[in-house]
Parts: C-alpha cells; structure tokens; sequence
C-alpha cells in the first residue's frame, strides 16, 4: 500500500476518532443543557414574581400577605418571554385550577430516533425539577418550580446533536482533504528518489536529484547521491580490474598457444614422420603386416591429436577481430564450424548494421560471446538449428547486441546459475565493457544475448 494512502487512512481514522469523541460530547452538553435552560427558567421567573410581589405589597397593605400572589397579572406574554422552550413553571402554592405555564415545545427540531429516545436517558440520567424562592427575604411570597419537558429535551438534544454532526463532518472532510493534499505535496520528492534508486538500478549511477526543501528529504537525497558516486566509482574499479585480469589471461593464453605450437606441433610432427618411415620401411621389406598396422594406428591418433591441438590454438590465440575485423571474423567461425561435419546443425548468421568501425575491447568481447555460446550449443544440446545474430542499434544507444539461440532444449535457470568457466568468463568481458548478459528461455531451447555499448 502506498505510504500517501497510508497516512491518509491513519488521517481517516483519528477524524473518526475525534468525531465520534465530539458527538458523545454534544450528546452530553445538549442533554444537560436543558438542565441549565430549566434552571435559568426559574430563576428568571422567580426575579419577575419578586417584583410583583414587592408592587402588590405596597398597593395593597391592607390584605393579608399569604394572598398576594399568585395573581392574574404575572401569565402574560412577558412572562411566556421569560421561559426557554420545553420547560414548564408552576408556582406554588397554586391556587385553585392553577396549571404550569409552559414554554413553546412544539416543532422543537426533528423527531428523535426510539433508540436514541431510549439510550440516552438510560445512560444520561434523567432531569430534576428546580425550585426557586420568589423572595429570599419573605418566605411566604411562594415559590417557582421549574420541569423540563422530557420529550421536548430529547428532540432538542436531538436537534443539537444533528447540529454539530453537520459542521463536524464538514469540518473533518475538509481537514481530511487539505491534510490529504499537503501529505501529498510533502512526499511528492519521494518520486524523483525512487525514480533515481531505479536508475542507478539500471546502471545510471551519477543521477541527480533536485534540492528538497525539507531537511530529511534532503539528507536522503544527498545519502543517495553519494551512493550513485560510490556505486560509479566502485563499478569503475572492478571494470577496469576486469579488463586487466582479462588482459592478463590473454597474455597467457597466447604463452600458452605458442608453447603447445612450439613444443607439442613439432613433437607431433615428429611422431607421425616416424610412423610413416616405419609403416614404409615394413611395407618395403614385407615383414609382419602387424608393425605397419600399428604404424598406421600411430598416424592416426597422431592426426586426431594434431586436429585437438589446431582447435585449441585457434581457440587460445589471438581473436580475429584484431586481424580481420568483426563481420569478417563471425563470418569466418560460422564457417569453421560448418566445415567440421556436415551431420552439425545448421547454423544461420544474421548481420544487422553497420560493423566495419567496431574494433578494440567490443569487437573482442562479441566475438568471445558468439565464439563461446555457439560451442556451447553445439557441444552440451542436442540442436538441429543454432541462430546467431549480431545487430548494431544505432542512435543514442549505440550498443551491439549479440543473440544465439538454439532449439535443443535445456533449462534457462539452471544454465543462467552454471559457474562454468565458458559462461564465468563471458560474464566478466560483458561486465568489463559495461554491457549487460542474459539468459532465458526460447522456442524449444535456449536464448543467450548480451549487449554491449559502444560508447563505453
């Protein structure tokens, strides 16, 4: 999952978290706000009788005080002024056919849910009544009782409630939105990195990254350059330590060529002049036809030794390519190994673009390439068709690209796994001129190709 949809999940979660901690909190306050709503009814009320109780006993001394109030005069619209809606206020002592006087409750909000009728008293309580004196300094002016309405107090919690969902949940979308949008725009440079980690994947090691305003981004961006440096120059390293072993190892080779020519051609040769003075000089004298038969027997093992000794100087000495050229020396192996028999599969070379000036370190390698993986086709498959094609791309990779299939089997896996010296050493010229090598599967057998810029 990517690290953006990640972090705005996480986002997601705490503004549900949070909203959800909001509405139990707007549960709360709205439930009892019509505790405090019924206890500023009274209280207002109470403060209202005061005043007509102090006016009622100046006007009229004479009467006795216990009948000063309640009188018509205190259930007016003023009064209906005083009392928040849902909650109903009675005074007592009531007189006779004295009911509360209530505040508005109709069309308080929307009609609540059953469960939520029934949750929220279950676990909020319920609401007392509140009684307040209508003069502290004369208890017999009576008193205010206040009763919220327990209906009207659900739908106005209710209403409440909704209230606050409403910009809660806008107000999370737009924090969910904005801090999507700047999670995004602080980890849009995690782009450009991964993108630089993928080229020096592929070999581009010196990538550079632009500079990033936040500082951990920016020390990820230096700690990657760094590495591309170190990667390029370590990869220098061994590419030129490649070239020198390669260049010693053909040093050797070529010591080694001209001492089996020297040592083992002319030890040869000798063995096999003596065989014919010997089958001769018995054929001569018509002595025992067993001394000519080994004679003859001698020749022709000598004759398959001198043939194993041309193949392998031939394989040991210097590549065509720095005599002949590239084309002209696949053109000439094609044709050595046509030659060898005519039971041999068939082998088809195909030559795409322009190959007269590729010389040096590439003509060498792809000529090594071609050279080993026809031997190896032809010695370890059972092919009847070996395809050897060798194409120059031009533009800006201008890279060869050497490609031998065969159709006698195999397993891709296995032989891309082999340590063998053949495959061993076409890896390290490969690698050496910077060029990539791979093995995979093909119609019927196996496809080995490797590239090899020419710029390098």
């Amino acid at each position: 999952m990517r690290l953006v949809l990640q972090l705005v999940a996480r986002l997601l979660l705490i503004v549900a978290l949070c909203l959800g901690a909001a509405t139990i909190w707007a549960t709360f306050d709205a439930y009892r706000s019509v505790d405090r709503a019924t206890a500023a009814s009274a209280q207002r009320v109470a403060q209202a009788l005061q005043a007509l109780y102090w006016r009622e006993l100046l006007l009229r001394s004479s009467r006795a005080r216990e009948h000063l109030l309640p009188v018509p005069d205190w259930r007016t619209l003023e009064a209906m002024k005083l009392i928040s809606p849902g909650v109903c206020v009675e005074f007592q002592p009531a007189a006779a056919f004295e009911k509360p006087l209530c505040g508005q409750s109709e069309g308080l909000g929307k009609t609540p849910p059953r469960w939520f009728a029934a949750v929220v008293p279950t676990f909020l309580g319920s609401h007392a009544e509140v009684v307040r004196p209508v003069s502290p300094r004369a208890a017999a002016a009576g008193t205010v009782v206040a009763t919220p309405d327990a209906a009207a107090a659900i739908s106005l919690a209710w209403d409440y409630i909704l209230n606050v969902i409403d910009v809660a949940l806008l107000m999370a979308a737009a924090i969910a939105l904005l801090a999507s949008l700047a999670i995004a725009h602080a980890l849009a440079p995690a782009r450009a990195i991964v993108t630089a980690l993928q080229r020096m994947a592929r070999g581009h090691y010196r990538t550079r990254l632009p500079r990033f305003r936040s500082m951990e981004l920016a020390m990820i961006g230096s700690a990657v350059g760094e590495l591309g440096g170190r990667l390029e120059e370590a990869t220098e390293q061994r590419a030129a330590l490649t070239r020198r072993l390669i260049e010693i190892r053909d040093d050797e080779r070529r010591a080694l060529a001209r001492e089996l020519h020297d040592e083992f051609g002319q030890n040869l040769s000798a063995i096999l002049a003596f065989a014919n003075t010997i089958e001769t000089a018995s054929t001569k004298q018509n002595k025992d036809d067993g001394i000519a038969q080994d004679a003859r027997m001698i020749s022709q093992a000598t004759h398959h030794l001198m043939a194993s000794l041309r193949d392998a100087l031939n394989r040991l000495r210097n590549p065509l390519p720095e005599e002949l050229g590239l084309e002209a020396s696949l053109v000439n192996l094609v044709d050595s190994w046509r030659s060898h028999s005519a039971a041999r599969p068939a082998i088809q070379l195909d030559l795409k673009g322009d190959l007269t000036d590729i010389s040096g370190p590439a003509a060498t390698t792809a000529y090594r390439v071609a050279q080993e993986c026809l031997t190896n086709a032809l010695r370890h498959s059972a092919a009847r068709e070996i395809s050897l094609r060798v194409e120059r791309r031009a533009g800006e990779d201008d890279a060869l690209l050497i490609r031998v299939e065969d159709d006698g089997g195999g397993d891709a896996e296995r032989v891309a796994q082999s340590a063998g010296f053949g495959l061993t050493g076409i890896r390290e010229r490969v690698t050496a001129v910077g060029g990539s090598l791979s093995i995979l599967p093909a119609r019927g057998g196996l496809s080995v190709a490797a590239t090899i810029p020419l710029a390098a």
